[in-house]
């Protein structure tokens, strides 16, 4: 198989993770997000819970994948002690999510799948650890009431406003926003994946 025919495919529907991907020069080949059940089981740790989500998308569009199809999937999770927290609907969720991460430190799972063709999947899970500065009041309904926190991961996003909320991280800043590159180009590179594409269709996984 020659490199140059790899096709990458973004098992993902995130603008964060194709944009941190663009900012290393690389242009998925197709954008197919993952449709899948991601409710946590019961007892279910944060760590394992990353881990397999990130495998069930890459599974998921890996299942109409040819031969040359370079899947890359990944799912971030926030964790609070063993407590997975949720990706906020709403602001009250926004505001749940603060309270506990207020003046303490947690830590970012993001796990990143690569699966060339049908061949058995590569994962990787980066762990960083996010220490919150004491939040007040008017602090926690200001971003809850700004609307950047729902549909992320813990509620809050470092890119944005939250960034102020934040005086310190030990480990990889894109594995908060939501896809750690050195990792990523290590297991897409491994698979033989070089940046020679430009161009992206972008379509939607068939439902099985």
């Amino acid at each position: 198989m020659s490199a140059a025919k790899l096709r990458l495919i973004l098992a993902s529907a995130s603008p964060r993770r194709l944009a941190l991907l663009g900012s290393v020069g690389i242009v998925p080949d197709a954008i197919l997000p993952a449709d899948i059940d991601e409710t946590p089981r019961r007892d279910e740790l944060p760590r394992p819970y990353a881990a397999r989500v990130a495998l069930e998308k890459a599974d998921r569009v890996a299942g109409g994948a040819g031969p040359d199809d370079l899947v890359l999937s990944a799912d971030t999770v926030v964790a609070c002690g063993r407590r997975i927290l949720p990706k906020a609907d709403n602001a009250t969720e926004v505001k749940a999510c603060l309270g506990l991460l207020s003046g303490r430190r947690h830590l970012v799972h993001t796990a990143i799948v690569a699966r060339l063709g049908q061949e058995k999947p590569r994962l990787r899970v980066v762990t960083t650890r996010v220490g919150f500065k004491r939040l007040t009041k008017d602090e926690i309904e200001d971003y809850a009431a700004s609307g950047e926190g729902i549909g992320k991961a813990g509620g809050y996003a470092i890119q944005g406003r939250a960034a102020a909320f934040i005086p310190a991280i030990n480990g990889s800043y894109g594995a908060i926003v939501g896809l750690p590159l050195t990792e990523t180009l290590a297991l897409i590179t491994g698979l033989g994946f070089r940046v020679t594409r430009v161009g992206c269709d972008v379509r939607e996984v068939p439902k099985n």
